[in-house]
């Protein structure tokens, strides 16, 4: 019952989660473009605002609303705040400015004034009429909060002010992110937003499907979420299976004696799966409420991106749909169900005359199944892994650890009788003994081995794939990150850039003894349906070949600027070195080539890098965000960094170390529910280890008790209990971490290339899947022996009465 709770708890608490999570990102989008039919928008860097006019005078425009948004970092918040320059008159016809109530009617015209929606002053803590310190390109400067932006937009913390005020305060002046159009309904608005002549890299969206990048960029996060709770729901199945077979097995005479005195088979298999039903109905009601119960508190605690960062800003509310609930309670009644059907087949199929016997119970699962099952299994599951994604999702790769296990569990007994087989013929009595009875009952023992093979290769799946990942991200950060300093003018947001004058000044610091600059934005490609990181990189031309992680190298010839992308974006454009791409700069599509195809953990949406050089040539922009800063001698650390803070007041310095220490911790935060899982399954596997052992050692009564009047000593039947626990232990964490080993493979090849565009390199964490695995030893042998001081006891003399 425990597991099937668990299963179902973490199952529906993950689907709540993400539910309120996409919903509130969704809503959010529709919030903040009010009534607006379809949003034209730019690079995060802006486009001309010109644009602005001529879309406001297209026959078919009824209405148009220019927008700049800009992410800034608030004076003592951790959290981007996303501001928003709009022109209050028109986004008031649209709905989608700031619409809330303030003390003066020309607060939303100042140049220091800012509106907060309902989210923003709740996690910034404050009120109107206080101020807060933003960055911006002239420094640190204090904005009062003139009162809130309206309930509409209440879910998003944001932040809204004049256009006018905004394009000044950060330095972008004709600049503009964005553009909110109302369409007249008589026209066809997909027809419409076709037909517009856009500059390149600006494109038209219907709001509707605005929001869908960002989603997109979470759905593989979120589905793999889901498969791996439902992994730890089939453990639980598995365990119920497990129970009921030794539980049938143990009962064999007393349901034989009902089907004498007048039940039929069916009504045998109706109650024993009645059993199953009782036992999945207790924990799935529990399960349900303890996954609501969880999800609030992730929600509040933790937050809707369940640690990975990708809902920042948002606070999206529990919302608790009873479809889902009702099929998240169907599938726990279901799994533990289905984990009853083999045994009520069995007891139904025993004949009632010899069951009646005294020592018939050693017949239940007495006749071993086929190996080709199993074997077909494997078989499909090594075509699986060789399949593409469909739809961006590893289905395949699912698959095919579906099929792994079943196909394991199938071959379960033959493989508990090839491991007893393998064992050395001297040894002492006790294990010998403990040999030769998982020869006797291969069966039995694959029923109380199920679950536990299942958890354990769960455990070990997660546990290689995610040290696999951790060291190679920490790998990667070491030939991604050679500097000894970095430096990013708005910390997490884009609010504030390095000036050539403040480039200057960093590279004549002294203890400077080079300095490297970079310039980042987000375009728009395929029509929006794709967003990528363009990253322009002072050097590139010259030593990103050696510098970058590179996966794929290029031998191009072409005279054509090159450029590198990363896993993801090759992945999702189809890009391959020496193959010619068009990158959208300033309005314009500038012809490259690709170079190659490099590891990128820090961006899983596409990336381009270039050289700065031709950047600036191309585009005239001479900013940079970013530095990176070698120095001269390693105690020039302090006077550097005070400099740096005297220079740049606001902006973020770290060293590599630093750096890498954030990304390490950032990480775990991420797979924090992974963890989470591997200690579910690390709990449903101790239980499947005291289940089985422990209903076996008590089923066992009778035996016990003859060769106690046989006069075996009772410290000799312990070691012999100790000895089948340690083997029952060792052969279960040995198969599972074998199918766990198999299954990681396709986690790191398969699974995670083509959810995320990542590729790893194996990794395996010995000592933590040794010291589980001794653990797990140490637990089976002290069940067995602890299960059979009851066994032992006077019971079992009566028992032995019982049968005479």
């Amino acid at each position: 019952m425990l597991a099937i709770a668990i299963g179902v708890a973490m199952g529906l608490a993950v689907e709540l989660v993400n539910t309120a999570a996409v919903s509130e990102l969704a809503s959010s989008a529709r919030r903040l473009s009010g009534s607006a039919d379809a949003v034209v928008r730019g690079p995060r860097s802006g486009f001309d605002e010109s644009l602005y006019p001529a879309m406001a005078v297209l026959p078919g425009v009824r209405l148009a609303s220019p927008v700049l948004e800009v992410e800034t970092t608030v004076s003592g918040s951790d959290v981007p705040l996303k501001l928003q320059g709009v022109d209050v008159f028109r986004a008031a016809l649209l709905g989608s400015g700031p619409a809330g109530p303030v003390s003066d009617g020309l607060d939303l015209l100042r140049s220091d004034v800012v509106l907060l929606t309902h989210a923003a002053a709740a996690s910034l803590d404050l009120k109107p009429g206080d101020t807060m310190t933003v960055q911006t390109g002239e420094g640190p400067r204090v904005l009062r909060v003139g009162g809130y932006a309206g309930a509409q937009a209440s879910g998003t913390a944001a932040a809204f002010m004049d256009i006018g005020a905004a394009q000044s305060l950060f330095h972008r002046h004709g600049r503009i992110t964005r553009i909110d159009i109302s369409i007249d309904p008589a026209l066809d608005r997909d027809r419409f937003l076709e037909g517009l002549d856009l500059p390149a890299g600006v494109v038209a969206q219907p709001t509707d499907g605005s929001d869908r990048t960002s989603i997109d960029l979470t759905r593989a996060y979120r589905i793999n979420l889901d498969v791996l709770a439902l992994v730890a729901l089939f453990a639980g199945a598995l365990l119920v299976f497990s129970t009921q077979a030794l539980s049938v097995a143990r009962r064999r005479s007393q349901l034989a004696l009902l089907r004498v005195v007048g039940m039929t088979r069916p009504q045998i298999r109706v109650m024993v799966l009645a059993e199953g039903a009782c036992i999945g109905a207790a924990g799935t009601a529990a399960g349900l409420f303890g996954g609501a119960g969880l999800a609030a508190l992730v929600l509040h605690y933790v937050g809707a991106d369940l640690g990975a960062g990708f809902f920042a800003g948002t606070r999206p509310e529990l919302q608790i749909d009873a479809a889902r609930v009702a099929l998240f309670g169907l599938v726990g009644l279901a799994a533990a169900v289905a984990g009853s059907a083999a045994p009520a087949i069995e007891a139904a199929a025993a004949d009632p005359a010899p069951a009646l016997k005294s020592g018939d119970d050693s017949r239940a699962y007495s006749r071993m199944p086929p190996v080709w099952p199993g074997l077909a299994c494997w078989a499909a599951a090594t075509l699986a892994v060789r399949q593409g994604p469909v739809g961006g999702l590893p289905l395949f790769g699912y698959g095919a650890m579906a099929l792994m296990l079943a196909g394991t569990l199938l071959l379960l007994p033959h493989i508990v009788v090839i491991v007893a087989g393998c064992m050395p013929r001297r040894m002492p009595v006790a294990a010998m003994l403990a040999v030769e009875r998982l020869k006797a009952y291969p069966m039995r023992a694959a029923a109380g081995l199920a679950a536990i093979v299942a958890a354990v290769g769960l455990m070990v799946a997660m546990a290689i794939m995610v040290t696999s990942f951790r060291d190679s991200l920490d790998r990667w950060l070491g030939a991604a990150l050679p500097a000894d300093v970095y430096v990013r003018g708005s910390g997490r947001g884009d609010s504030t850039l390095l000036s050539p004058a403040a480039q200057a000044r960093l590279r004549n610091m002294p203890g400077v003894r080079r300095a490297e600059f970079q310039r980042w934005d987000h375009l728009q490609l395929n029509g929006g349906a794709a967003r990528v990181t363009l990253l322009a990189r002072d050097g590139a031309a010259e030593n990103a070949d050696r510098r970058l992680p590179l996966t794929e190298r290029g031998n191009e010839s072409s005279d054509a600027p090159r450029a590198w992308v990363n896993e993801a974006a090759a992945a999702q454009f189809g890009w391959r070195p020496g193959q010619d791409i068009e990158i959208p700069l300033s309005g314009r599509n500038h012809r490259f080539i690709v170079a190659g195809v490099w590891r990128d953990y820090a961006r899983q949406n596409g990336a381009i890098l270039i050289d700065r050089h031709l950047f600036v040539t191309l585009t005239g922009d001479v900013q940079a965000n970013d530095a990176a800063l070698w120095l001269g001698l390693p105690q020039d650390l302090v006077q550097v960094r005070d400099e740096l803070e005297r220079l740049l007041p606001g902006a973020e310095v770290a060293t590599f170390d630093e750096v890498r220490a954030v990304s390490l911790q950032t990480f775990d935060r991420t797979f924090a529910i992974t963890y989470a899982l591997e200690a579910v399954a690390i709990g449903i596997g101790l239980l499947g280890l005291s289940s089985a052992i422990g209903g076996e050692v008590l089923g066992r009564r009778r035996e016990f008790g003859m060769l106690s009047h046989l006069g075996v000593l009772r410290r000799d039947i312990g070691r012999v209990l100790a000895a089948e626990g340690f083997l029952m232990g060792f052969i279960g964490l040995l198969i599972g971490s074998l199918l766990g080993f198999a299954m990681s493979l396709v986690l790191i090849h398969v699974v995670n290339p083509q959810s995320f565009h990542w590729s790893m390199e194996l990794s395996v964490p010995w000592l933590g899947l040794g010291a589980f695995q001794a653990a797990m030893l140490a637990h089976a042998t002290a069940t067995a022996v602890a299960s059979g001081r009851q066994a032992l006891g006077t019971d079992a003399v009566r028992a032995v009465r019982e049968d005479l």
